[in-house]
């Protein structure tokens, strides 16, 4: 059959014109990396439906967070809540599978927007099995040394990353005033100046920030980095007698000068997202108070990130909690929250904001500040193009390379309290060639008590919860192998007279805790960390090695103790305790916290007119390495 050549052309014209406009039709300026990020944000915003936009808004705890869920509602976020693991000993593949498993059900969604997982590593990867734990942030502030917090973000990002997880709920910014705080252990110092420097975590996690990068824009470097989250906004640790989630109750002056430094370093530093307090600013509960939110987070300090809101944060806006939540709702989202933590009962959320929004209770503008905030971290960390983790960065999980930083960060911790009755008689450097020495305490041979809270649990545990050295199995890798090692638990007086040791080390603290679990209007070691110090130190040369989350009551027992060592909360590393004691290197570490005589002198802070501190702020004798003969 033969043609005519016009109509020919006509039809050829006229197929590739329909195959230009499928083309066009499947084009998503969004998806395209090569965009500008402003126009990639505005192409996806215009594009979404407000059901889609709310579910941004929305994070959900990982047991709720079935793929069909996430499709369903387009949630935008998940998370492990503190100690919510995928199985007890979960290997790093199988964290993997489930969170891919997940993100699997946010990407089958019409726009295919990608869910961010959140998880609190806060003294490394603390939920994960066999993950390095490094010291909790009060050893850390104790070093003084940025640049060794900043070594720990990188290595927490990988260990992070080896598990497909991109987001982190830390540091932790607050400026501890008061120990009797549950969290003062998560503050690296009472001063602002320290926390500040220690900001350095930051980019650590996140990666340096681009020398032409606009001041407040978020920024993550790539598949092995992750998104941070400086908590809590603003002013957690200044509450009254140091009660968890309590009020702050201090002038705008104080407020900016003790507690708001770090967040502005934090968001010079590109820090992506910014979590709120539970606690209150002179009687207004952070999460809803819209002057610090939006009036000075967003629009004074430029913050371009998103703020997401504490576990079930909102719910405490009311009292009783969840009183009244559509008005919680009202209140946080109006505050200028952008993503809510919810964690469980997500279709109430959405109900209730879907309501208020349609209801005009709240601007549908506030509605794309939040997502617009949300998708600009999303595409800045490469979630789109990478979404999906895989099994190449298992092998990072409590890596020998991040062990070895751990046990150089518990060497650099350890503060130095007392080493003799004088200078001219120091007990430490002990001596690693002995007949017979005394192990002893509650804490000398426990991973879970030398880690404390945030570790595997959310309260942490007692035992061996993970892999680890302990401060025991350290003193034996060592001493001289002819020294005879005896580990006794809680011996009576009698047994320590009786033996003939060279000497002791007393190994004694709190049992693990976090947040309000932790708060202690007393400050005292439980039973039996006193008497076992007496036991011991009243007939043999001892060492107390004191591991706990903060300062607490020893001026009644100084007298009898011959070296005192505050090694706060060292983590799985405890070879690192051993190496000071034993002379392989020197005591550097100083008093990130006033260490106080009694109890009633607190709240008591460097610079206050009734300081008479124990040890002062600062405080750090110093020992040089041993020589090795």
């Amino acid at each position: 059959m033969k043609m005519e050549k016009g109509p020919a052309i006509a039809i050829v014209l006229l197929v590739f014109c329909c195959l230009g406009a499928i083309t066009d039709a499947d084009y998503k300026l969004y998806k395209d990396p090569k965009k500008p990020l402003n126009k990639r944000i505005k192409d996806l915003m215009r594009r979404m439906t407000l059901e889609e936009k709310i579910g941004q808004m929305v994070q959900i705890e990982r047991t709720v967070a079935s793929p069909e869920v996430m499709k369903k509602y387009f949630i935008g976020s998940a998370l492990s809540g503190g100690g919510s693991a995928p199985g007890p000993q979960a290997s790093p593949e199988t964290w993997v599978d489930m969170v891919n498993d997940i993100q699997k059900g946010s990407l089958s969604t019409r726009l295919g927007i990608p869910m961010i997982y959140g998880i609190d590593a806060i003294h490394g990867h603390n939920t994960v099995y066999r993950a390095t734990i490094f010291p909790h942030n009060i050893g850390l502030g104790a070093t003084r040394d940025p640049q060794l917090v900043k070594k720990i973000g990188a290595a927490t990002a990988l260990e992070l990353r080896a598990t497909g997880i991109p987001y982190t709920f830390a540091p932790c910014i607050a400026v501890c005033r008061d120990p009797r705080w549950g969290r003062c252990y998560e503050s690296y110092s009472e001063d602002p100046k320290v926390v500040k420097a220690m900001t350095e975590i930051i980019p650590g996690l996140q990666g340096d920030i681009p020398s032409n990068s606009r001041k407040g824009v978020p920024y993550v470097g790539g598949k092995k980095k992750v998104v941070a989250c400086a908590k809590h906004y603003v002013g957690d640790g200044g509450t009254t007698r140091g009660i968890n989630s309590n009020d702050t109750v201090t002038s705008n002056h104080e407020l900016l000068r003790i507690h708001m430094p770090a967040y502005d370093d934090s968001i010079i530093k590109g820090v992506a997202t910014i979590m709120v307090s539970y606690s209150s600013f002179n009687g207004v509960k952070m999460h809803a108070n819209r002057d610090l939110i939006t009036g000075f987070l967003k629009k004074t300090l430029r913050f371009r990130g998103f703020v997401i809101s504490d576990y079930k944060g909102i719910d405490q806006i009311t009292t009783p909690i969840h009183a009244n939540y559509t008005y919680s709702i009202l209140e946080g989202v109006g505050a200028g929250i952008d993503m809510i933590m919810i964690p469980f009962n997500y279709t109430e959320f959405i109900d209730g904001l879907t309501f208020l929004v349609k209801n005009k209770y709240i601007p549908m503008s506030r509605i794309d500040d939040a997502v617009k905030r949300i998708l600009r971290v999303k595409f800045i960390m490469g979630l789109f193009e990478s979404p999906l983790a895989d099994y190449s960065m298992t092998k990072h999980i409590g890596s020998q390379v991040h062990k070895e930083l751990a046990r150089e960060a518990v060497r650099k911790s350890l503060v130095l309290l007392k080493n003799g009755e004088s200078a001219d008689e120091p007990l430490i450097p002990l001596p690693k060639k002995a007949s017979k020495v005394l192990i002893t305490g509650s804490h000398a041979n426990n991973i879970g008590n030398q880690c404390g809270g945030w570790t595997i649990q959310w309260q942490g545990q007692s035992g061996n919860n993970t892999t680890g050295t302990t401060i025991l199995a350290a003193i034996k890798n060592t001493v001289d192998p002819e020294t005879k090692v005896v580990f006794v638990e809680k011996p009576d007086a009698e047994y320590v007279k009786s033996k003939e040791f060279s000497y002791a080390v007393v190994v004694v603290g709190e049992p693990p805790y976090s947040e309000g679990n932790g708060d202690s209007l007393n400050l005292t070691l439980p039973d039996p960390g006193y008497s076992t110090i007496m036991n011991v130190c009243a007939s043999v040369k001892c060492v107390v090695v004191l591991v706990t989350g903060r300062p607490v009551v020893i001026q009644p027992y100084l007298a009898q103790i011959d070296a005192l060592v505050a090694a706060w909360l060292p983590g799985t590393e405890g070879q690192g305790v051993a190496d000071v004691l034993y002379g392989d290197y020197g005591f550097s570490g100083t008093l990130p916290h006033t260490w106080f005589k009694t109890v009633d002198q607190l709240p008591m802070n460097v610079g206050d007119l009734h300081y008479d501190p124990l040890f002062p702020f600062g405080f750090g004798l110093t020992t040089e390495p041993a020589r090795v003969e």
